[in-house]
C-alpha cells in the first residue's frame, strides 16, 4: 500500500460521496507514476447491481415510493449509473482496465488482507451494498475469499440504526457515534420494543419489520408512524440533549437499547460464523464495525478470541479492499502484507511549513529540537493543542497525526474542548491515547483486543483506581475509546506520550479529531490555521513549528 486519502479532504465536503478523482490523482502524483503505468483501476461495488436493487424495492413499494423513484431517476439516470463512463473519462483509463467488485467482497478484502491472520472467519455489516446487507465469509492466505452466507436488504443492522439516529434527532451517516455514546448515559428499557423492529430469524441471522420502517420505500424518511407510536415524538434535530434530565433520559434509554439490541444481533451472527468455521480470528469491517463497544461484546461473549477491525471500515476502505481483491484474486499478485499504517495521506515537510507560515506573514517558532518539550509545557498549563504532523491519517479516526490534544488529568478539559472547540454535545467522551506498554497502568483491554485497540476501534474498561485520574477520557459507564501507540506506528507521538510520561508520571493524552463540527478532518497547514482561529485551541505545532493563537493578528490580548 502506497497512499490513500479520502475525496472529503480535497473537496472539505464531509463524507463526500461524489467521485474521488481528486484523491485518486494525489495518490499517482505522489507514488510518482502516471495513469498509463497502472495496470487496473478498481472500483468497490457494481453500479448496476445496486441500481437493480433500488428501482425494485421501489416497483415493489409503488405508490408509496413513487417520490423517491423520481430523486433515484434524477440521481442515477445522471451521475450514478455511468461511473464507467466518467472514470475512464476523468482519469484517462481505457475501459478495458477498470474492474468492479462486489461491495461486500470489497469490504472483506479490506479486513482479510489487512489482518495479520492465516485464516479467519470474516464479517461484513454496513446498511446495504449491492443487495446484502451482512456477509459472513472465510478467509485463508492463498485461497480465494469465500461467501458463506449473507442478509439481503431491506433487512439491515445499519439501516436500523440509522433509522433510530434519526429519531434521536442525529444525522444519518454522521450521528451514529453520537448514539453511542448517548447508549452509555441509559438503560435499555425499550429493548423489547425494539425487538419487534428487530428479531433473530433462528437460523444465525436477523429480520426486519418493515412496518416501523421507511428507508426501503422513502430517500429521505427512515422510520414510520408506527415507529413513532411505538417509541414517542423523536427528538427535533439540534434541539438541547441533556441525559440526566427525564426527557434525555428517555433519549438515552432508546438510544441504550437499539445499542444492546444490536450487540445481540451481532453476537448471533458471530456465533452463526463460528459454527460455520470452526475458527476462533475473526476480522471485522463495514460500517458497524466502527461501533467500538459492539467490538468489545464480541471480545467477551463471541467464540472469538482474537478480533481484527478494518480500521477505514466504512465505504472508504471499499477501495483498498477492491484493490488487495483484484491484485490478489484477479490478477494473481503475491499474498504479501498489504502495510497498512496510521498516515497514508499527504505528507507536509518542514521546509514547506516554513515557507507557508512565511508567506502567510504569521509569527511562529521554530521548536527544532525541542519541539516535545514546548509541546508537554503547554499541555502541563492546561493548553489545547493542534497536531498537525507527518501524512494525515485514513479513515475517520485521528490518530496523532491530525489531532487535538490535551492532558485527560485535569478536571473540565472535556467540557472545554466540546464546547470551545469541537461546538458538539456534552456528553460525547473523548478518547485516551497511551504509548504502548503502559496501557494495563489504567486499562482493562480484553484478549485479543491488542490490534483494534491500536486503530481505536474497541473500548476498554478504565481501572476503577485510575478514572478519577483521567475524568477527561472515561466515558460515564467506566469505559473508553482507547487508543495505543507503538513507536513504530507513529514514532513522534509515541515520544510525545512518552516525553508526557517523564514530565507527568503518566504518558496518556486526550486525543480528538483535529476538525471542527461538521468539518472533515483537516488536511493542509491552511485548514489548521483556519481551525485556530475558529476555534478556542490555544496553539498548533505544525511539523517542528508552533502557532500560538494569542499572537495572531486580532486575538484577544
Amino acid at each position: 500500500m502506497v497512499a490513500a486519502c479520502s475525496e472529503e479532504r480535497f473537496s472539505r465536503v464531509k463524507q463526500d460521496a461524489g467521485l474521488p478523482i481528486r484523491a485518486t490523482r494525489w495518490c499517482l502524483a505522489h507514488a510518482g507514476i502516471a495513469m498509463e503505468q497502472v495496470e487496473a483501476v478498481v472500483w468497490y461495488e457494481k453500479p448496476l447491481l445496486k441500481f437493480e436493487r433500488i428501482l425494485v424495492s421501489q416497483l415493489l413499494g409503488f405508490p408509496w415510493t413513487l417520490e423517491s423513484f423520481r430523486r433515484t431517476a434524477m440521481t442515477w439516470l445522471t451521475d450514478k449509473l455511468w461511473v464507467k463512463n466518467a472514470l475512464c473519462k476523468e482519469l484517462g483509463i481505457r475501459p478495458e482496465r477498470l474492474l468492479f467488485g462486489d461491495h461486500h467482497l470489497s469490504h472483506a478484502a479490506s479486513a482479510f488482507y489487512c489482518s495479520p491472520f492465516e485464516r479467519a472467519a470474516v464479517l461484513t455489516v454496513d446498511g446495504v451494498g449491492e443487495w446484502a446487507s451482512t456477509s459472513l465469509w472465510q478467509g485463508e492466505v492463498g485461497q480465494p475469499l469465500r461467501r458463506l452466507a449473507e442478509v439481503r436488504f431491506p433487512h439491515s443492522l445499519g439501516l436500523v440504526y440509522s433509522a433510530f439516529t434519526a429519531w434521536l434527532g442525529f444525522r444519518v451517516n454522521e450521528g451514529e457515534y453520537k448514539v453511542m455514546g448517548l447508549a452509555a448515559f441509559g438503560q435499555p428499557r425499550f429493548a423489547d420494543q425494539v425487538r419487534k423492529v428487530l428479531r433473530p430469524t433462528g437460523d444465525g441471522g436477523f429480520a426486519v419489520d418493515t412496518r416501523y420502517l421507511r428507508y426501503h420505500q422513502s430517500a429521505t424518511e427512515s422510520y414510520s408512524a408506527a415507529f413513532v407510536d411505538l417509541f414517542g415524538a423523536p427528538r427535533f434535530p439540534g434541539a438541547p440533549l441533556d441525559p440526566t434530565t427525564p426527557e434525555g433520559r428517555r433519549y438515552a434509554d432508546v438510544a441504550a437499547s437499539v445499542q444492546a439490541v444490536l450487540e445481540e444481533a451481532i453476537l448471533v451472527l458471530c456465533g452463526a460464523l463460528h459454527e460455520r468455521t470452526g475458527l476462533t480470528d475473526l476480522c471485522l469491517a463495514g460500517g458497524v464495525a466502527l461501533n467500538v463497544v459492539a467490538n468489545r461484546r464480541i471480545l467477551a461473549d463471541s467464540p472469538f478470541r482474537r478480533l481484527y477491525v478494518q480500521p477505514a471500515a466504512g465505504d472508504a476502505g471499499g477501495a483498498l479492499g477492491a484493490a488487495l481483491w483484484a491484485w490478489r484474486e484477479v490478477l494473481g499478485g503475491a499474498p504479501t502484507p498489504a502495510g497498512l499504517v496510521p498516515g497514508m495521506g499527504r505528507p507536509w515537510p518542514d521546509e514547506d511549513l516554513e515557507r507557508l507560515l512565511t508567506e502567510l506573514h504569521l509569527p511562529f517558532r521554530d521548536c527544532g529540537e525541542e519541539l516535545l518539550d514546548h509541546a508537554v509545557e503547554d499541555l502541563r498549563a492546561g493548553r489545547i493543542l493542534g497536531w498537525f504532523q507527518g501524512r494525515c491519517e485514513w479513515g475517520p479516526r485521528a490518530l496523532g497525526h491530525r489531532s487535538i490534544l490535551a492532558d485527560p488529568t485535569r478536571p473540565g478539559v472535556q467540557e472545554t474542548v466540546n464546547a470551545r472547540i469541537k461546538f458538539r454535545e456534552a456528553f460525547r467522551p473523548f478518547a485516551p491515547s497511551v504509548a504502548a506498554g503502559a496501557e494495563d497502568r489504567y486499562f482493562d483491554l480484553l484478549p485479543g483486543g491488542q490490534g483494534p485497540a491500536e486503530w481505536m476501534c474497541v473500548v476498554a474498561d478504565v481501572k476503577p483506581d485510575a478514572r478519577a485520574l483521567l475524568p477527561a477520557t472515561t466515558h460515564v459507564d467506566g469505559t473508553a475509546r482507547l487508543h495505543v501507540v507503538k513507536p513504530q506506528a507513529n514514532p513522534r507521538y509515541h515520544a510525545l506520550l512518552t516525553r508526557m510520561g517523564q514530565q507527568t508520571g503518566h504518558p496518556v493524552l486526550l486525543n480528538t479529531s483535529f476538525n471542527l463540527k461538521g468539518d472533515p478532518i483537516v488536511a493542509t497547514p491552511l485548514h489548521a490555521l483556519s481551525t485556530l482561529q475558529a476555534s478556542g485551541l490555544d496553539a498548533v505545532y505544525l511539523g517542528r513549528f508552533r502557532v500560538d493563537r494569542r499572537d495572531l493578528p486580532g486575538a484577544d490580548s
